[in-house]
């Protein structure tokens, strides 16, 4: 009997083997799909990236626009090569085309310092190769990329001394004067504290160079030429290296009636040599600019649901970007247009600078201030219109003015008189129909004053890039119209 229950339990564990071998050899079965999961911590369209607790959302939009000539797309000539659209002749091109695709990344992640988020905004852009214009075709930008924690911020993005609409009040071009305007992004580190009930407050210091711009022109008038000066080119940019940043602060109270806002900045201007090129010469010596800002926004006023007024006004000595923006205002530009007096046509022509030096002189900063404003109504849903305008003053001062009027007289004639203020108008109504969610067909026109304060005429040289002859201009005052539609699908 033992001999047959030890071959029984011998028996038993050899089929007990073997059956656990052929379980091994079958397939193991496969881990469940981790699918993308919602993340409804930050708002629609978040969702966690697999295997983090990391929230990720894209988004962005598509655009076509078709302008006719003016605005931010061109309405002056400028001293680019080939840039004519305020030569008013042959070579201007009356209108264009632009394809966008915008994308942005935005990352958020909870930690016990708070939220850590990064966002990018890549811009993908094709601009028609319009005739006589060295522009156009396919450009890559970076409006934004920055990181934030613990209320810092840092990288690129819109100044904290703009107002959240940038410089568009209520929609418009980006040749809005009166107020600053860095939509593109400018490069920064940003201190920003939440006191409660909507109020914050912010500390910056920003690169001055890195706008899309740049800096304005601080002009050395020891050296010129008359071609340039009739494009407001009144001597050589003369700015010495980068040695400070912008220096910000802002105070802000944002609420469900809207909100104001406050900010100021200071600009250092360090310039370059009294003879370009010799360090020998001597230099003037450095100097700040400054700036203030303040905006309000008003919601749902009693017009209609949704409608909302934007005001802001600036004031601005020696930094004039902070009244012009630094997005689409050239730098310099002339505009030609009829003569009533009997002069071959008329011309006017301006300058964006911080300051004016010649040998031996300090630097004469520029006073200028602006305002600008919108206002829009909702229709219905659907329908919706905006009226918006700004208006700006630049003034060089009594040794600056003095100093470009010395190299005015090479050009001027009997009774002509100089002075290199001007203010600038800008007003412009637009439509907007929204059909179904996140698609939008936009029609807008602008129409563009420059006041300038020469008077007189002058004997201007040739101007073979805009084919302006040698002759008699008037010195006047000149005006612009432009138009834009726009189709535009925002995800």
């Amino acid at each position: 009997m033992k001999l047959v229950k030890s071959l029984l339990l011998g028996s038993a564990a050899g089929l007990i083997a073997v059956g656990g071998a052929q379980a091994a050899d079958l397939p193991v079965k496969a881990k469940a799909v981790e699918y993308v999961k919602i993340c409804s911590l930050y708002g629609a369209g978040f969702y966690y990236m697999p295997g983090t607790d990391t929230c990720i959302k894209f988004g962005g939009y598509v655009r076509a626009d078709y302008w006719g000539t003016g605005g931010d797309y061109g309405f002056m000539s400028s001293t680019l090569p080939n840039s004519n659209q305020g030569s008013n002749n042959r070579l201007t091109n009356y209108w264009g085309t632009r394809a966008r695709m915008d994308l942005t990344v935005d990352t958020r992640t909870a930690t016990e310092y708070g939220v850590v988020r990064t966002f990018a905004d890549m811009v993908f852009s094709f601009d028609t190769q319009q005739a006589n214009v060295q522009s156009g075709g396919a450009s890559l930008g970076l409006y934004h990329a920055f990181v934030q924690f613990a209320g810092f911020t840092f990288g690129r993005t819109v100044s904290i001394f703009d107002m959240p609409w940038t410089g568009y009040p209520a929609g418009g071009p980006d040749t809005i004067p009166g107020g600053s305007n860095h939509v593109t992004g400018i490069n920064q580190a940003a201190y920003t504290a939440d006191f409660g009930q909507g109020i914050t407050g912010s500390l910056a210091i920003e690169e001055p160079t890195t706008g899309a711009n740049g800096q304005a022109y601080l002009f050395n008038t020891s050296t010129f030429t008359t071609a340039n000066f009739i494009n407001g080119l009144y001597g050589t940019n003369s700015w010495g290296g980068t040695r400070a940043p912008d220096l910000l602060a802002q105070v802000r109270v944002d609420q469900a009636w809207g909100l104001f806002q406050f900010g100021v900045v200071a600009h250092d201007i360090h310039p370059a040599y009294y003879t370009p090129g010799f360090e020998t010469a001597g230099h003037p010596g450095d100097t700040w600019g400054w700036a203030a800002q303040v905006g309000l926004s008003i919601k749902n006023i009693p017009t209609g649901a949704g409608d909302s007024l934007n005001l802001q006004a600036v004031y601005a000595d020696g930094d004039i970007h902070a009244v012009f923006g630094n997005i689409a205002w050239p730098q310099n530009w002339s505009m030609y247009s009829g003569s009533g007096i009997g002069a071959y046509q008329s011309i006017g022509f301006a300058s964006l600078a911080d300051g004016v030096f010649g040998t031996g002189t300090s630097v004469e900063k520029t006073k200028s201030w602006g305002f600008r404003g919108g206002f829009t109504h909702n229709w219905s849903p659907n329908w919706a219109s905006g009226v918006y305008g700004g208006y700006a003053q630049v003034k060089y001062g009594t040794n600056g003015t003095a100093l470009i009027c010395a190299n005015f007289a090479a050009i001027a004639l009997p009774g002509a008189t100089c002075n290199p203020d001007f203010n600038v108008a800008v007003v412009g109504v637009n439509t907007v129909w929204t059909p179904v969610k996140n698609l939008a067909f936009t029609a807008d026109v602008s129409w563009t004053h420059l006041d300038q304060k020469y008077s007189g005429t002058i004997a201007a040289p040739a101007q073979a890039g805009f084919a302006k002859p040698a002759a008699v201009y008037e010195l006047k005052d000149q005006n612009s119209v432009s138009m834009l539609l726009r189709a535009q699908r925002n995800f």
